[in-house]
């Protein structure tokens, strides 16, 4: 019984993001060469599984990754306001007067 607990085990331990790689970058340099394709979910689970792996137990990466994180959150909270009425209609009275003919 032991030892299938020790199997259990071992077998959801889950692997950090490999330290070797082919362009001899360390841990902490393949999981920030990779953060944003986590952050945008474009991860495979295991891969996504390994990078929380490693910012569980690396400070600075995870520090890295709190700081995009709310970069991210900033700038799509930005991208949803809309601009002032007055703006939007002269900018809406310019192109008509280009598409017009009459830049």
């Amino acid at each position: 019984m032991t030892d299938s607990l020790e199997s259990e085990t071992e077998a959801s331990v889950i692997t950090p993001i490999p330290h070797e790689s082919a362009h001899g970058e360390s841990e902490c340099e393949h999981a920030l060469t990779h953060l944003y394709e986590y952050l945008d979910s474009e991860m495979t689970p295991e891969d996504e599984q390994r990078m929380r792996a490693h910012v569980a137990h690396c400070s600075p990466c995870l520090a890295e990754l709190s700081t995009e994180e709310l970069v991210k959150q900033l700038v799509k909270r930005s991208c949803a306001e809309r601009a002032p009425a007055a703006l939007r209609l002269r900018i809406h009275e310019q192109l008509t007067v280009i598409a017009a003919g009459g830049y």
